[in-house]
């Protein structure tokens, strides 16, 4: 399959690492280590542009401590993954995160499964997004690519979204081009109405590159990934793989 064709002097494209489940192996067995906190100052030493951390309603990975220790560790702008919900919104406001990604979340699912449905969700989500704003933080929507979750968006105010990849990561034969497509062409539509798209679940080294090639794309979310590659041959040379193929497709 052969990359989209990224434009001369497209901007260089932001890997943020989400470092939940550096908590959820330390939570597997409670104590303190490994620390979330050790790998945010370990991506912010190897080149990685931002920390992700998802902070549940169950708190099954990141705990509500590990906010402030991040933001202190590191320069790195946190973006804070969170349901749209009140005690969230209240967590969010008062650490005034970089960026608060606002996500599906329901308790069974083991990991953000699908987008939100910021279409559908409008009322719901206006008061928050306003609330954020107001804060100083910038609002990201986790939804999927498509013309209806994007106009919501639009209208919501958001002025970044972040496009589920999942579908992508998971597709087979031809699917996976018609997904590369979708993703591509709502990145295009999301920048020339000025939404800022990001990208990210279930990227990988070996389906990365297609995705970074879209020119639109300013920032790659990734660390399901990250984290297991990380067992194997450390946190930081997996983050510098993942950069160098980010930078090779554009």
């Amino acid at each position: 399959m052969s990359l989209p064709q990224a434009q001369e002097g497209t901007p260089r494209l932001r890997l943020g690492v989400n470092i939940d489940h550096v908590a959820t192996i330390r939570n597997a067995r409670g104590g303190d280590h490994p620390d979330p906190v050790r790998a945010a100052e370990i991506v912010a030493r190897c080149g990685g542009d931002g920390i992700t951390a998802h902070l549940r309603e169950d708190r099954r990975h990141i705990r509500d401590d590990d906010l402030k220790r991040i933001q202190d560790a590191t320069d790195l702008p946190l973006n804070l993954e969170m349901a749209a919900t009140e005690e969230m919104l209240a967590i969010a406001l008062a650490h005034k995160p970089h960026a608060a990604c606002i996500v599906p979340e329901k308790r069974e699912e083991r990991t953000t499964e699908g987008g939100l449905d910021a279409a559908g969700q409008h009322n719901h989500l206006a008061p928050i997004v306003t609330r954020l704003a107001d804060a100083g933080i910038r609002v990201s929507l986790f939804i999927e690519a498509s013309e209806r979750q994007l106009e919501a968006a639009l209208r919501l105010g958001a002025p970044v979204v972040e496009f589920h990849t999942g579908e992508y990561a998971h597709a087979t034969g031809d699917q996976v081009a018609a997904e590369l497509k979708r993703i591509a062409d709502m990145a295009a539509l999301a920048a020339k109405n000025g939404i800022e798209p990001h990208a990210g679940h279930g990227l990988t080294y070996e389906n990365v590159q297609p995705i970074a090639a879209i020119p639109q794309l300013a920032e790659l979310n990734i660390g399901h990934y990250l984290v297991g590659e990380a067992i194997f041959v450390g946190l930081e040379p997996a983050v510098v793989r993942m950069r160098e193929l980010m930078d090779l497709a554009r």
